[in-house]
């Protein structure tokens, strides 16, 4: 059910479609361009997580993902070699990249880069990294603990100059952008690197607002603050009508999951986890939720990743199996209609970020699934720094997905009562022959059907409002990371020219 605020906003954008209003910011030439992004980040230091998946806009990796996802060298000369035996790749590098601080780019930065990020929280990622060195000015070779198939698309993290390869690092890159402000809770400012190697930008400034809610954006948007942005589908498509803009829909591998934590014993016991798969409509989340933007999701496997994903592995909505699945565990229904089992009842708490709307609409539906069947789901809006104390506890509208390498957002899926599916992730890890690989990860999507470990919901189609004043734009599928400063329609602004 909509909210009353949200109907206001929805009949307020429907009537607009007269000229959109001039660009904001004095951009009346087109260099210039405003975004506003739902989320601010934490850092803008690599190390530390920022501009995980690339595109980050001040830095380059060694290399990049591009518009169909393959891979293409970018501070590196050539792509990635890997040895005989798999446990060593080597890069060579570009000779004529300068960072926007005017020093030279060389093996000594990423040496010192990637040194530092095996000491600071980005070392998750490079787990199987064991060392990096300089063989020569122009080349650097990484060593590895053990085969890993996917370790070059870990190769897009910003690179940082060698005195700034530190937690405290100013954000120093050799991007096609650099920041000239960053005004917390409010804007990033950033300018054009017009000695980028791979030609200057014709978009010299760019300016990020940060507005955490969804129907500000829009309210913001339909009064002309922004050049873009991203919205909820059932907001966006209100845009549609509006002359000088226009609405891109985006397919992504983001999927949206209830993750239901293990230390819960009604979210960790097995015949619960099952049955809410069971219980949950997904088509109805499409159709009403997504306004048919989406596709159904089952696995954290999305069909972009045509080679791994099996089409097969798959959960019917069905009620009777839900309930039954129910009783033969053991959860008998109460007086008021909510199953108890040995005492505890089938009760738990699903938060959600304040201000995403489709998260919070996906949580009500997924509640109201799980009511039916005599699970009782307790909604809880939070802000993130109230959600994460509790996450090992309490379930979570999750998001998460790439549609680059299964590896990237399947590895850490481990440990969570399956043995069969841990098994499939470390062979899908450590084999190199691509058709073995797929074999290894369609294992992990049977496995992941027989004992799932959360509710993997929708794989929603991400919704951009922008004006129509360049040209540029090439469509791509998404990863969870996206908008201004990351994937999205801007993922490559750099190459965008004014009409």
């Amino acid at each position: 059910m909509r909210s009353p605020l949200l109907l206001v906003v929805l009949l307020a954008v429907a009537g607009c479609t007269e000229t959109a209003t001039p660009r904001p910011d004095g951009g009346s030439n087109g260099t210039s361009i405003v975004l506003a992004d739902r989320d601010e980040p934490t850092t803008l230091n690599p190390l530390l997580g920022y501009g995980a998946q690339g595109v980050s806009k001040i830095y380059d990796g060694l290399v990049e993902h591009r518009q169909d996802g393959s891979l293409t060298p970018r501070l590196a000369a050539d792509l990635p070699a890997p040895a005989a035996d798999g446990l060593s790749w080597t890069v060579k590098l570009r000779g004529d990249v300068k960072f926007t601080d005017g020093s030279t780019f060389g093996a000594e930065d990423v040496v010192a880069t990637y040194t530092a990020a095996l000491q600071n929280p980005v070392k998750e990622r490079f787990s199987t990294l064991k060392s990096v060195e300089q063989l020569d000015p122009s080349t650097v070779r990484f060593t590895l603990t053990q085969v890993h198939a996917a370790f070059p698309h870990l190769l897009v993290l910003g690179v940082l100059p060698s005195e700034q390869a530190n937690p405290a690092g100013q954000p120093v890159g050799t991007g096609p952008y650099k920041v000239t402000e960053w005004k917390k809770g409010d804007r990033l400012l950033l300018e054009s690197n017009d000695g980028y190697f791979d030609g200057a930008p014709k978009v010299k400034k760019v300016t990020v607002v940060f507005v955490t809610d969804d129907n500000q954006r829009a309210r913001r948007m339909q009064d002309g603050e922004f050049d873009g942005t991203v919205l909820p589908p059932k907001i966006a498509t209100q845009f549609a009508s509006r002359s000088g803009l226009q609405v891109n829909y985006h397919r992504s591998a983001d999927y949206r999951a209830v993750r239901l934590p293990a230390a819960n014993p009604v979210t960790g016991n097995a015949s619960v986890r099952l049955a809410l798969n069971f219980a949950a409509n997904r088509q109805a989340m499409i159709d009403s939720l997504l306004e048919g933007k989406g596709t159904i999701a089952y696995t954290p496997v999305p069909d972009a990743l045509a080679e791994e994903f099996d089409p097969t592995a798959k959960f019917r909505f069905d009620k009777s199996e839900a309930t039954r699945l129910l009783d033969v565990g053991g959860w008998v229904p109460g007086t008021d209609g909510i199953r108890v089992r040995e005492g505890v009842p089938a009760r738990f708490t699903l938060m959600y970020p304040l201000g995403d709307d489709l998260r919070a609409d996906l949580a009500t539906a997924f509640a109201a699934d799980a009511k039916a069947v005599g699970v009782d789901v307790q909604l809880a809006g939070l802000s993130w720094e109230a959600i994460r104390p509790r996450m090992a506890q309490d379930a979570l509208l999750y998001g998460e997905g790439s549609p680059f390498d299964p590896d990237l957002m399947l590895y850490d899926l481990r440990g969570q009562g399956s043995p069969a599916a841990d098994a499939a992730l470390e062979n899908g890890r450590k084999l190199i022959d691509p058709a073995q690989r797929a074999v290894a990860y369609k294992l992990f999507q049977q496995a992941f059907i027989a004992t799932p470990s959360m509710a993997v919901l929708v794989f929603p189609e991400h919704a951009y409002v922008m004006r129509d004043s360049w040209n540029g734009y090439q469509p791509v599928v998404d990863p969870n990371s996206y908008g201004a400063l990351a994937w999205g329609p801007w993922w490559n602004l750099e190459k965008w020219e004014p009409k």
